[in-house]
């Protein structure tokens, strides 16, 4: 076979363990608070550590990639990965796993960084169309198949093995790069902005990290008011350098694009929005309320990630024949919907009254994806495509961990509040703060278990009822902000995203303003 396509199953490979372990992880959440008594703060950051390290490295490390070359940054990110993955199913405790989580995604950061540069290098013409779609394919299937290849591991093996599955699979991508894949650099590299990656690094983290403690800690605290002046100051001093700078790793400027600022408004709105939900979703269905097995809870997102998948080759097929806008507008449109429709559930239904929502946000996710990626580097020189799409992805992780930490902060307030109430008055009121730190980490029936020897039957029902309650109150609170963040991004791209932005390769559709954006991204 021709070292093209051997370069394409590795940097394939690399690139599906990277994206799924966004996903793959959160119907374990569940077991590793049980086995690692994690609380819900712990949880948080096994999604955000990931997600965090992840959209920091991503941007310094092309640029790394330009000065020192492509296949060894995407060989090292790929090492990296691999170990860390080794540590996290290996860790003891919540800390060791959190910074273990970090550590993959600096190489997950690494490999997503560097990845397209090694499949363009390798293909021209026709043949690059075609590995870029494989490229595209992939990514569906890593959000399709992530919560239920994690609920097949979890169940048969145990949270671990959503780790050390990355393992093997990361020595073969090792060897197939270091066997088959060229190496390539930039000839002229602009250089790496060191001090704009660590300001930005350092803000992302302070905003965060106030946004999952000050439940904890209360708002007032004078940590949490420090890390939010913090990511504030940080934040003004990312500008201010990256605007003096003649190769920044953000160039400002682009957000001079109005449909530029669309396509990154959408990417931080269906991330903080819909994807920013599946934590919460995945603590519903097992520990939470239902008690379902790993695995079952992975079935039940199958109307999501499923109809992602299918829906994706068909928008992708749609981008040259109608306007991208009413793609990335209506996608996340119907998003919006299909979290209204979620609202609601109340103590006693079944998981089913969520299918009509998750039905519809799942076509409205599939029409999202395919065309923001194009459209993100459309709209720009293509000497500036790689940052481009680089800025997108970034915007993407940016909403996840944003995301999760906000809705956790709301989360939280809901069900100690709603415990807090339907307890007054009865002997449980003094275990209310117990009880909403199991409820929020999906540990309610191992808390009542607890309870079981020193309260009675009718005690224990009492205090389910309510733990159920607060649960609900608190996830159908979260589905509205969502509703409202994925509508407020498709107001975003039907306002700002124009056909007149694209950079044409061939003829344009004046009648109906259809924007042919690039479709290899």
């Amino acid at each position: 076979m021709d070292r093209k396509w051997w370069t394409l199953i590795a940097v394939a490979t690399g690139v599906f363990m990277l994206l799924i372990d966004v996903t793959i992880v959160n119907v374990a959440l569940p077991d590793i608070s049980t086995e690692l008594r994690a609380s819900f703060s712990d949880l948080e950051w096994v999604v955000n550590a990931y997600t965090l390290t992840l959209a920091s490295t991503l941007l310094v490390s092309g640029s790394l990639a330009d000065l020192v070359g492509r296949r060894r940054v995407f060989v090292s990110g790929l090492v990296l990965f691999s170990l860390a993955s080794l540590g996290c199913g290996l860790a003891g405790t919540p800390l060791v796993l959190n910074l273990l989580r970090g550590v993959q995604g600096v190489g997950g950061g690494m490999m997503f960084a560097t990845s397209l540069a090694l499949i363009a290098q390798a293909f021209h013409g026709a043949e690059r169309g075609v590995a870029f779609g494989v490229m595209g394919a992939v990514t569906g299937a890593a959000v399709a198949v992530g919560p239920l290849l994690g609920g097949v591991l979890t169940d048969v093996f145990g949270w671990e093995a959503v780790f050390l599955v990355n393992v093997p699979i990361g020595v073969v991508a090792v060897a197939l790069c270091l066997r088959k894949v060229d190496e390539s650099r930039d000839p002229h590299p602009a250089g790496i902005d060191w001090l704009g990656a660590l300001l930005f690094a350092g803000a992302l983290f302070l905003l965060v990290f106030g946004l999952v403690d000050a439940n904890k800690e209360g708002w007032g605290d004078t940590r949490i008011v420090g890390c939010f002046a913090g990511a504030v100051a940080l934040f003004v001093a990312f500008v201010a350098v990256e605007l003096r700078r003649a190769n920044p790793l953000f160039d400002l400027g682009l957000l001079r694009n109005p449909t530029f600022v669309g396509a990154s408004a959408v990417a931080f709105c269906m991330s903080a929005s819909l994807f920013a939900m599946f934590l919460y979703l995945t603590l519903f269905f097992q520990g939470g309320v239902l008690g379902l097995s790993p695995l079952q809870a992975g079935l039940r997102f199958l109307p999501i990630t499923g109809l992602t998948l299918l829906v994706g080759p068909l928008a992708g097929r749609l981008t040259t024949k109608v306007p991208v806008r009413l793609l990335l507008g209506g996608g996340l449109l119907l998003v919006g919907i299909g979290l209204i429709l979620m609202h609601g559930v109340a103590p006693g239904d079944a998981w089913t009254v969520l299918i009509p929502g998750f039905v519809i946000a799942g076509i409205g996710s599939g029409l999202v994806n395919p065309p923001l990626a194009s459209t993100a580097i459309g709209v720009v020189d293509p000497r500036r495509s790689g940052m481009a799409s680089g800025i997108n992805s970034t915007f993407r992780q940016v909403g996840i961990a944003s995301g999760i930490a906000a809705l956790g902060a709301v989360f939280q307030h809901h069900v100690s509040s709603t415990i807090a109430s339907g307890l007054a008055g009865t002997p449980g009121a003094a275990r209310a703060g117990d009880l909403s730190a199991a409820v929020t980490a999906g540990q309610t029936e191992a808390a009542l278990r607890g309870m079981a020897a020193q309260a009675s039957p009718e005690q224990v029902e009492r205090v389910r009822q309510v733990a159920h309650s607060a649960f609900l109150d608190g996830m159908n609170s979260l589905l509205t902000i969502t509703a409202v963040v994925a509508l407020v991004g498709a107001a975003a791209a039907f306002a700002l995203v124009r056909a007149k932005d694209f950079a044409h390769t061939g003829p344009r559709r004046e009648e109906d303003g259809a924007a042919e954006a690039p479709a290899a991204a």
